[in-house]
């Protein structure tokens, strides 16, 4: 069967999607499921910043999981949200997208600069099945106490892994390994963020030798 073929295909088109295959994102269930996001979407963004624990109950309703002491700052977007997941004390700034076509899965301690775009959907080079509207989706892992700086793109399929820093603006194309900072578009490791590789980052870990009197 052509990979966009689908008529002989007994799953529905969330059954397809949710495994990662090419699916058809006018489905009627699909729509359903945007159109409640899109409504949960709209209260929590428009919620009063004085209720703190009113948006957050909100976003617990929107999302698949979120952990304790997580901060989300308004206007966020999302396709669903139950196919994003979120640790325990992550920040994001204002403006998160999170297209959570496939699975998001944002560790513990993450910080998240403002205007990220977390993308999952992809979508066919055939110009033909582009026309019919078949589309798919990779996850995006986003490893514990990373940090994405303002402006950051996450493409597809991408892991990022613990400890990394992304900076403003750049583009993550590929996978990042752990304790690394990458820069640029798209993001190429620049160097180690090990102490031990890294004198200078020591100095943020270490107390202090000399006595203040405390």
């Amino acid at each position: 069967m052509a990979p966009y073929a689908g008529h002989d295909d007994p799953r529905s088109q969330r059954e397809r999607m949710e495994a990662g295959d090419p699916y058809l994102a006018d489905d009627p269930q699909l729509q359903a499921m945007q159109t409640r996001a899109a409504g949960l979407v709209q209260r929590f963004n428009g919620w009063p910043a004085e209720d703190r624990a009113g948006r957050d109950g909100v976003l617990r309703e929107l999302l698949g999981l979120m952990g304790e002491d997580v901060g989300i700052r308004p206007p966020f977007f999302c396709d669903y949200g139950a196919y994003i997941t979120i640790g325990d004390r992550t920040f994001a700034n204002f403006g998160l997208i999170a297209l959570d076509v496939a699975p998001i899965v944002i560790g513990d301690d993450v910080l998240i600069g403002p205007n990220v775009q977390l993308v999952t959907p992809t979508h066919p080079l055939d110009p033909t099945a582009r026309r019919e509207k078949w589309e798919a989706a990779e996850p995006i892992t986003i490893g514990d106490n990373a940090w994405l700086g303002a402006g950051v793109i996450v493409a597809p399929g991408v892991t990022i892994g613990e400890n990394t820093v992304v900076g403003a603006g750049s583009v993550v194309t590929r996978d990042l390994p752990a304790d690394v900072l990458a820069l640029g578009s798209p993001a190429r490791v620049a160097r180690s963020l090990l102490p031990s590789q890294n004198p200078r980052l020591a100095e943020w870990r270490e107390p202090p030798t000399e006595s203040r009197g405390f």
